[in-house]
């Protein structure tokens, strides 16, 4: 064998070996809903599951029944609305009881099936007490005001502490936010297997909150981003950076993000989030304002981060 060939063999099989070792995705992700505000028919909700399995559970329940006939149209999925509403969710988890989070939830109660609905205590009541109570909304829970009829099992999360999700391999950990202080939203973890993905619900700023429960979740995640086993962060930016701090009402701008993400470089360590994903959620209109934010972001952009804007009913993998 000639020198050329030797060295041709030894580039293939470098090749060859760099792409069997191709990190694979560990998480699949349908966008049933992607913004704030007016646009009833598509506000936040995310449904995620491992990969290559149908066991999808629902972050945030703000549109559903119009995000399912997106992903089908789009043919994310090949069965009809009622098989991907009945079967294929395994559960909710809620982060707070605004109605652009919960109306999906709600609406389409009586034609779901039984499953778990998970959230914080604070967050659980309300929706017991103002939603699921036999006067706004028959309680399709299994506690609470007027007749439970038990179709939604109710399970409260403990902050902090890592609860199996009911029919799939993942877990799940419950962190507080701050959104409008005292009001309180909640950041999910979930794990699948050594993989992990996180997702908050809407969130101000600490430095407008006057909280730390930002600085307390970065902390607890920084480790995760060290050893590249969180493949992606779901936050929310709802305005350009022209609005103004005292009309934030408990959520984020470019700068605040670009902020709060340096303090997660500073815990985890320099360029560990160069090509990190950042999934932008929680966008309001009007459109002048989400392209104005957009174009914000990409300047701003001196972490290396990679900005991923979700489409309602396409496909995303982490």
């Amino acid at each position: 064998m000639t020198i050329i060939n030797r060295l041709l063999l030894c580039l293939l099989l470098i090749s060859t070996n760099a792409f069997s070792q191709k990190e694979k995705p560990s998480f699949q992700i349908v966008p049933l809903g992607i913004k704030g505000g007016i646009d009833e028919k598509n506000l936040s909700a995310y449904l995620l599951a491992p990969s290559n399995t149908k066991d999808f559970i629902c972050l945030d329940a703000g549109t559903v029944n119009a995000g399912i006939e997106k992903a089908i149209e789009n043919k994310v999925f090949k069965v009809s609305t009622s098989e991907v509403l009945r079967k294929y969710i395994k559960g909710y988890f809620i982060s707070h009881a605004h109605l652009d989070h919960v109306s999906g939830l709600i609406i389409n109660s009586p034609a779901d099936s039984s499953k778990t609905v998970y959230a914080t205590q604070k967050c659980m009541e309300m929706m017991e007490n103002h939603y699921f109570n036999d006067q706004t909304w028959a309680n399709f829970g299994d506690k609470g005001v007027g007749f439970p009829l038990k179709k939604y099992h109710f399970q409260t999360l403990n902050l902090g502490e890592e609860t199996p999700i009911s029919n799939t391999k993942m877990t799940v950990k419950a962190f507080p936010l701050s959104h409008v202080n005292p009001f309180e939203s909640t950041a999910f973890l979930i794990k699948n297997e050594d993989s992990y993905v996180l997702y908050l619900g809407d969130t101000g700023p600490d430095s407008v909150e006057k909280s730390d429960k930002l600085k307390a979740l970065w902390t607890a995640v920084a480790p995760l981003v060290q050893n590249k086993q969180l493949k992606g962060i779901f936050i929310e930016v709802s305005f350009p950076n022209e609005q103004p701090d005292q009309f934030l009402f408990g959520h984020l701008t470019p700068n605040h993000l670009m902020k709060e993400l340096h303090v997660v470089e500073d815990l985890a360590g320099k360029g560990s989030l160069n090509n990190f994903k950042i999934i932008v959620t929680h966008l309001k209109p009007p459109t002048k304002n989400i392209t104005k934010l957009k174009e914000q972001l990409k300047n701003q952009n001196d972490l290396g981060l990679k900005i991923i804007y979700p489409e309602q009913g396409k496909k995303l993998e982490l």
